[in-house]
């Protein structure tokens, strides 16, 4: 591997599987990864409540850009940490919650194989991978000349089986039921866990419930922003800009109200902007594949044809070159580019026979849909996408 790669790699002795561990160290769980010592000093004071709130995509280079240096967020910055490969929301949040390294757990990102089932499978919705309709064609064009797509260009999203397919495959326990059985008390605030609080509003109010209530207890919380108005608007939007300033207002103010707690704060990635491209318009490298990509458009799992394994990096590299750099599988593991842990039986029949990680601002979508309506990504190399912030409030 390319020193400068394994450089843009996190650190993980320093990422969000040893500030899960750091948790369940804490509360006497058993522990899977070293801790956090970033954390750890933290955690070693005595606290009624600790609640650790991911915001998604909330990462360092987000919180710099947006927020005032002496505003709540920024004045209680401790440090920073990093992501997982790739950095990705459902990588990450499974590392957070499991305290596993994505070799272990499974979960390398949106989309992934199931060799199982012959599968490409959108793990968080259990759907199958969004496909382009087979004779799709660009609904408009608009004033600048640029083709544009309707979402009815897609195939209808089908159910990948009629059972969970990531946890059927891939499973693991979170870090609310670790504590639990551990003998703790641990609660969520999320909304993909009961009671399932569906705003930002709910699950801040359900944080502050929980904190006045008698015990010493942990609690998760989760929410989808400001990743999800970055999708859509880019990072320097004023709707970005109007999310991330509210989160940090709602956030102080919840926080003022709490005693004996420890806040943390931190993000399960980063964010960028991209440049985006569709695999469908570089049929050289569409005849390649045995099927298309999944994991991220900017880490790509490559499923290469036979007669193409050898030829196959040319053909990429004639016109992704400069934007990504092409391991094979067994660089990728030797690497430990998804995590340092014990990899799980059955990963290396998941990732493929090259994998593609972006290293500029470029990504390459499976559907054109998909590539002109998300100007903001992340799941790259880059260190904007790999670098979180943590943040520490101590409510005495």
């Amino acid at each position: 591997m390319n020193r400068n790669i394994r450089s843009a790699l996190p650190d993980y002795n320093n990422c969000l599987v040893n500030l899960s561990n750091s948790i369940l160290k804490k509360f006497g769980a058993r522990t899977t990864a070293g801790t956090l010592p970033l954390a750890d000093k933290y955690l070693e004071g005595e606290y009624q409540n600790v609640v650790l709130l991911i915001l998604d995509a909330l990462g360092t280079s987000i919180v710099e850009r947006h927020l005032e240096e002496n505003g709540f967020f920024r004045s209680h910055m401790a440090g920073a940490l990093d992501s997982v490969y790739p950095p990705t929301t459902v990588a990450a949040t499974t590392s957070i919650l499991s305290g596993l390294y994505p070799n272990e757990h499974g979960w390398l990102g949106w989309d992934v194989y199931y060799p199982q089932i012959n599968k490409n499978v959108t793990v968080f919705t259990n759907t199958e991978q969004l496909k382009e309709k087979e004779n799709a064609v660009p609904s408009a064009t608009d004033p600048d000349g640029k083709k544009m797509w309707a979402e009815d260009s897609l195939e209808e999203a089908l159910p990948a089986a009629a059972y969970n397919v990531g946890f059927q495959y891939t499973p693991y326990k979170n870090i609310v039921e670790i504590i639990n059985e551990s003998g703790g008390s641990a609660y969520a605030a999320m909304p993909f866990m009961p009671p399932y609080p569906q705003s930002a509003d709910a699950i801040l109010h359900r944080v502050e419930k929980l904190c006045n209530e008698p015990g010493r207890k942990f609690i998760y919380a989760y929410w989808n922003e400001p990743d999800s108005t970055m999708h859509k608007t880019g990072t320097g939007s004023p709707e970005t800009h109007r999310i991330v300033t509210m989160l940090e207002k709602m956030v102080e103010k919840t926080v003022s109200g709490l005693s004996d707690t420890l806040f943390l704060i931190t993000a399960d990635h980063g964010h960028i902007d991209s440049e985006n491209f569709c695999l469908l318009d570089y049929p050289e490298i569409m005849r390649c594949l045995v099927r298309p990509p999944s994991f991220e458009p900017r880490t790509l799992n490559l499923f290469v044809k036979d007669e193409y394994k050898e030829t196959f990096p040319k053909i990429f590299n004639k016109y992704f070159g400069d934007s990504f750099v092409l391991l094979t599988k067994d660089e990728a593991l030797s690497e430990r580019l998804f995590g340092t842990g014990n990899d799980r039986d059955g990963l290396e029949d998941m990732i493929g026979d090259y994998i593609a990680l972006a290293i500029s601002d470029k990504s390459i979508f499976n559907t054109h849909f998909e590539a002109q309506e998300m100007p903001g990504v992340h799941a790259g190399l880059t260190e904007a996408e790999r670098k979180i912030p943590f943040i520490v409030i101590e409510k005495k």
